[in-house]
């Protein structure tokens, strides 16, 4: 028998959606399929886009794969795990490989089946390209903008770096002085990603 944690979330934004209707359905799932559900983990009222370290539920599931206290996360929709594809593939290489399976409710993803697998390898491909087209366009448009100053471009690792921990939910200042770059540098580079993923 599968040992099981589930995971639910809502954010304000939720306004037809309880943490208790996801786990209602989740609940019934692990009963028809025979699955012990061994931990619950929920986050209210928090956008999917925060970090790890704004979503106390998410941090306890993820220790939790650390430790392989169980063989299965289900979750209720995608969009609770993350809001963004690369995010969701990370997530998914994380429990990959501590040998911990996905099933998706409404997506009907179940990754411990061929079908399912076949999918998570289809995401990790689009998270890849994904990626380099929004690094390559965020560079490119650092460069138009250095050339028209005059200075020197920032590396392209330190770039990433800072990238990373806006996407991580690191706020403009935080990120500037970990990186020891400047606010108006951290608002440029967040705006060439915003750009580039809207693009």
């Amino acid at each position: 028998m599968k040992r099981v944690a589930i995971y639910a979330r809502v954010s304000t934004a939720d306004r037809n959606q309880t943490v208790e209707n996801q786990l209602r359905d989740l609940q019934a799932v692990a009963s028809r399929m025979d699955w012990i559900i061994v931990a619950t983990f929920t986050d209210e009222g928090i956008s999917g886009a925060k970090g790890r370290d704004r979503r106390p539920g998410y941090d306890s599931l993820l220790k939790g794969v650390a430790r392989k206290d169980f063989d299965l996360i289900a979750a209720w929709s995608i969009c609770r795990l993350g809001r963004s594809l690369p995010d969701l593939v990370g997530f998914l290489g994380d429990i990959q490989s501590k040998g911990v399976d996905l099933y998706v409710h409404t997506q009907g993803l179940d990754t411990s089946t061929p079908s399912g697998a076949m999918m998570f390898q289809m995401l990790s491909v689009f998270s890849s390209y994904e990626r380099a087209m929004i690094r390559e366009r965020i560079l490119s448009g650092l460069r138009r903008s250095t050339k028209k100053s005059g200075r020197k471009p920032m590396a392209d690792d330190r770039v990433e770096a800072i990238r990373r921990s806006l996407r991580d939910g690191v706020g403009i200042r935080a990120t500037a002085r970990l990186h020891k770059a400047s606010t108006t540098t951290v608002t440029k580079i967040a705006r060439e990603s915003v750009k580039a993923i809207a693009a």
